[in-house]
């Protein structure tokens, strides 16, 4: 064996004092006692698994002000994530073979982090789908026209679930109906404008298409960032292999709270009321909704500190993710066992990855966590190019070590690995 590492386990839901045998990146004993040449002891720390970010868009290649490969993997990392799946609303955006060819090789190079691509589903390359399915860790379809994206028109979702069913691959659904959205367009000047533009009618008009496109399919297919009550209501007797994610900025803000810097909260789909945030609470805790997801999409200080009519929708969120839930977790707002689920195991699970469980066969992604040592939240201690946070203040507790593969990638807030360590997952 490499290496073998003695903690606090969590694992099955429980903790355990135990040690962890770790041989070619990879988990391969799990014992009470186990002592190796190159052993560590982290004494009552906690050894948890790393997380899994199933949505990012770390803005590479395209628009290297905002963020890019690098810097977004280096955050990921810092937050006790050890693998980020990147949306395809790039510059170029990924919807040919050259362009998920050329993308992967900047992420290889780039990543510090392992790594998934998604690619997009569009009018013009739907029947190619067969085609990028080797080349991507899975799909995206945007119902709804968003920051950048490629929206596909809802008439041709069937056909694009049918695509993506043969491949076996995800198809990942932004679940804003198009037709609403504009129906709903107004000038907007505030965050409740912002709201009523992107009404809840939106989300489950989507949902709806969704779960009507998908009867009789059984390739996984995964609504992202779930935000309004009439949403979870319609997901509540979802298909089985239809799964929700919800993000941190819609767990922890409501649009009533939220009275300065407005334009730094705007984001796709809108932040709702206290109602909606409840609500999607309860779903955590119920585990009626699947997984966490960042949803990090930073834009610079400069392009949100405008008028909010132009104000791009996104903010970063990927560094900040695990820490403030386990800071919700030391509250009592949810269970470790939940928040591990899913955070980690969940995510892996759905894209078929040996990761996310201190378990034998698994990689060895964890990360070790004092509890104790919770901190305020603060921009400039956050490793994002875009250089603020919507949850400056708030607190949050991050790793002291965080490992990859059986490699220490974070020690004491110090980076220990190049750029291009990260490997590319999921296809």
């Amino acid at each position: 064996m490499d290496l073998s590492i003695e903690g606090k386990l969590f694992r099955n839901g429980e903790f355990e004092q135990g040690c962890i045998g770790i041989d070619k990146g990879k988990i391969v004993a799990i014992k009470k006692i186990l002592k190796t040449d190159n052993h560590l002891n982290v004494g009552n720390n906690l050894l948890l698994p790393a997380g899994i970010d199933l949505h990012v868009h770390f803005r590479d290649p395209g628009f290297p002000k905002k963020e890019d490969f690098s810097t977004g993997s280096q955050a990921a990392a810092f937050g006790g994530i050890c693998c980020v799946f990147d949306m395809p609303n790039t510059q170029p955006s990924t919807t040919s073979i050259q362009t998920m060819k050329e993308k992967t090789q900047i992420a290889a190079e780039k990543s510090i982090v392992d790594f998934g691509l998604y690619a997009a589903v569009t009018e013009e390359n739907i029947g190619r789908i067969a085609e990028l399915a080797p080349l991507c860790s899975g799909f995206k379809i945007f119902l709804g026209s968003s920051t950048h994206s490629l929206q596909l028109p809802v008439q041709h979702l069937r056909v694009a679930l049918k695509e993506t069913n043969r491949t076996k691959k995800i198809a990942l659904v932004h679940a804003e109906d198009e037709h609403c959205l504009q129906a709903h367009e107004d000038k907007e000047l505030s965050l409740v404008d912002h709201l009523r533009c992107r009404s809840a009618e939106c989300e489950e008009t989507a949902i709806r298409a969704v779960i009507t496109s998908s009867s009789g399919l059984t390739s996984p297919v995964h609504i992202c960032h779930l935000s309004s009550c009439e949403g979870f209501e319609t997901l509540r007797t979802k298909p089985q292999n239809i799964s929700v994610g919800v993000t941190p900025h819609h767990l922890f803000f409501d649009v009533h709270s939220l009275n300065t810097k407005q334009t730094f909260f705007k984001v796709n789909p809108p932040i709702r009321s206290s109602f909606d945030r409840d609500l999607l609470w309860y779903g955590v805790n119920h585990q009626l909704i699947d997984i966490f997801e960042s949803d990090h999409a930073p834009h610079t200080m400069d392009e949100k500190n405008v008028e909010f009519n132009i104000a791009p929708a996104g903010l970063p969120g990927v560094e900040t993710m695990y820490p403030l839930l386990l800071s919700a977790m030391k509250k009592g707002q949810i269970t470790l066992g939940t928040l591990v689920t899913l955070l980690c195991e969940r995510p892996a699970r759905l894209m078929r990855i040996p990761k996310g469980k201190i378990e034998i066969g698994c990689d060895a992604d964890f990360m070790v966590v004092d509890l104790k040592k919770a901190q305020p939240i603060t921009a400039e201690n956050l490793h994002s190019k875009c250089g603020w946070t919507p949850f400056e203040g708030f607190q949050g507790i991050f790793p002291s070590l965080v490992f990859i593969r059986g490699e220490k990638i974070i020690d004491d807030r110090q980076i220990l690995v190049e750029p291009g360590f990260g490997k590319f997952v999921g296809v």
